[in-house]
């Protein structure tokens, strides 16, 4: 970061006035912005990143981490820190549906894979687990990380404007503290502010806005529900009382655990019939909490209240100049947990392709930036359409249970016809069942958190004879389950490898990224080890390369990679380092001169290089 000195008006005239340069400019310090500045801390990337608001998220909003997105983490490092501050599986068993937290319950769906007949998928998939850790927790962890390799972290600074030059882009700031405007030149701008973006409002984008789903309240209470909780562990529980004449503010509830258990964020539903006209008063707040918790002796300490909207919101286009990622591009209800997880996979795919254009021509093309919004937008898009779907998938369970009904009166006879063997009843309890199965696709949606297959110029596809989604594979249900494949476009397939002196497993995953690209093979294809690193130090692009087999590298004992690679041992997966396949060779080619043809012609490509 150095200083520089732009003149006034024609160039003549005034003082010159002080101008901050650097290399990045990130506005936003949440899960997208300070992810961001740790991905291309990485790569040593060097900049800023700003907040307006005083500090790191003073309320737990996103709270999930997937394990696509704990991947990105543990690239960096972080994973360890992030699961000794979260609360892990054991206690994301369930998502309930309750009379009160402390009351009769109507039934519960298992969450997050602990299902047991999805809890062999979710261990096949990832190296990681899913995490419950709020974002209060995430971001000063991201921060701290950033802060210490290399980022310049300022909070109480407002991003007033930017302006474009041919030395980059001119950004105008505002010190919250001393109302003090300066200026700071970066080679690239980075929009991470969240769904309200300046940058993003600036660059006049188009988005594709559909009707929200109305207001909600986020209420964070301390209130010690430890008594109540061995029998109904679990992260959410929606709360009912149909017998109640319920505030207008309140008309449902979910319960969602911050701390176990003596923290919780309530996220209160109002009544969509009739408008509400008034914020509540604290009391009222309170005696709500107090309702559905259902234990009077409870003290509940009300902590904060923030109200929002049901969006359902994405840009059509991301930008490809001055880049915008996470809310600032899509925003949408807290359904599925994707909002930060696709914060942080939006910076784990920008980073590397930032770095090494920065890096310059002798690395990437300019050109390799445009593939950002071709790879994110349509997973931006994606994950805001299933987010709203699997909210008004609650629909039908609010209907069996006779909530929606008018009255207390018709509320309880639907509720009591339940229990009863009439075919009313038995109506009743199949559609809740049905509803319930319907649910999975919020509480189990493996496929959209992991499988993202990118389409772009940064993927060599172009030895591919099939395309990837075949009718076998589309007569499955791409929302909930993940389908490991080594094509070019997918995530790289997670298998526990060893050495053949058996120590800590190592998985697949980890071989890759850590801002490098990486070929894996097998017996017979050291011909591409050789390839790798000739093409590596000629185009100044870190290729490391691994061969899994029998007495290679990494031994395959259980033979899953054999089972998974989908190319023969003496071919070749290239993995980018954002741990996508960008290409793959069904095998050897010839001999060593012709793979490494081959893999030059590849890696050129995919980084937008002629030469």
């Amino acid at each position: 970061m150095t200083i520089v000195h732009l003149t006034n008006g024609d160039g003549h005239h005034g003082e010159p006035e002080p101008v901050i340069s650097t290399d990045v400019l990130i506005i936003g310090t949440g899960p997208a912005g300070a992810s961001l500045a740790g991905f291309l801390a990485m790569h040593g990337i060097r900049g800023i990143m700003v907040s307006s608001a005083p500090g790191s998220a003073d309320t737990p909003r996103a709270h999930f981490t997937n394990m696509a997105a704990m991947e990105c983490l543990r690239d960096i490092g972080l994973e360890k820190e992030c699961k000794r501050l979260g609360t892990n599986g054991s206690h994301m068993i369930n998502t309930r549906w309750a009379y009160s937290m402390a009351g009769e319950e109507y039934m519960r769906s298992y969450s997050w894979g602990n299902d047991p007949k999805r809890k062999g998928d979710y261990e096949t998939a990832s190296p990681c687990e899913p995490l419950d850790l709020p974002q209060t927790l995430l971001e000063p962890i991201l921060v701290r990380h950033a802060t210490l390799n290399g980022f310049t972290c300022r909070f109480d600074t407002t991003f007033v404007h930017f302006t474009e030059n041919a030395n980059g882009t001119i950004s105008t700031l505002r010190d919250n503290v001393s109302g003090l405007e300066y200026k700071v030149r970066s080679k690239y701008l980075f929009g991470a502010d969240g769904a309200r973006s300046q940058v993003f409002r600036q660059l006049g984008l188009e988005l594709d806005v559909k009707p929200d789903q109305g207001t909600a309240f986020n209420v964070l209470i301390r209130a010690d529900l430890s008594r109540y909780m061995e029998h109904r562990e679990g992260t959410l529980h929606w709360l009912l009382q149909p017998d109640k004449e319920h505030p207008v503010f309140g008309w449902a509830g979910i319960a969602r655990m911050v701390k176990p258990w003596n923290e919780w964020l309530f996220i209160v539903i109002p009544d969509r019939q009739n408008g509400l006209t008034r914020m509540p008063t604290e009391e009222e707040w309170v005696q709500r909490m107090k309702e559905w918790i259902g234990d009077d002796s409870i003290p509940v300490e009300l902590i904060n209240v923030s109200k929002w909207r049901l969006n359902e919101v994405v840009a059509k286009t991301y930008p490809k100049e001055e880049f915008c990622l996470g809310d600032a591009v899509h925003r949408h209800p807290p359904s599925n947990g994707l909002g930060s997880n696709t914060c942080i996979q939006d910076a784990y795919n920008l980073a590397w392709k930032i770095a090494y254009v920065l890096k310059g021509l002798c690395q990437a093309s300019s050109s390799l930036l445009d593939t950002y919004s071709v790879e994110r937008q349509p997973v931006g898009s994606g994950i805001v359409a299933r987010a709203n779907q699997s909210f008004r998938h609650h629909g039908p369970i609010w209907e069996a249970f006779g909530v929606s009904l008018p009255t207390p009166e018709e509320k309880m006879q639907a509720l009591h016809q339940l229990t009863l063997p009439t075919e009313e009843g038995r109506t009743r309890r199949k559609n809740l069942q049905a509803a319930l199965e319907e649910a999975q696709h919020e509480y189990h949606a493996l496929g959209r958190e992991m499988g993202q297959f990118y389409q772009s110029k940064a993927i060599y596809s172009d030895d591919e004879t099939e395309p990837y989604y075949t009718p076998e594979l589309l007569a499955q249900d791409q929302d909930l389950i993940y389908h490991r494949s080594t094509y070019p476009g997918r995530r790289l397939p997670h298998v526990w490898l060893n050495k053949r002196i058996p120590g800590e497993p190592i998985s697949t995953v980890d071989l890759a990224g850590h801002g490098a690209f990486t070929i894996l093979t097998g017996i017979g294809g050291d011909a591409w080890k050789i390839a790798a690193s000739q093409v590596g130090e000629s185009l100044g692009v870190p290729i490391n390369a691994y061969s899994i087999g029998f007495r290679q590298d990494y031994e395959d004992f259980y033979f899953d990679w054999a089972r998974i690679r989908q190319v023969d041992e003496t071919g070749c997966i290239l993995v980018r380092p954002d741990r996508m396949v960008g290409w793959r060779c069904q095998e050897i080619l010839g001999d060593e001169v012709q793979c490494t043809d081959k893999l030059r012609h590849v890696v050129l490509s995919i980084l937008g290089r002629d030469s």
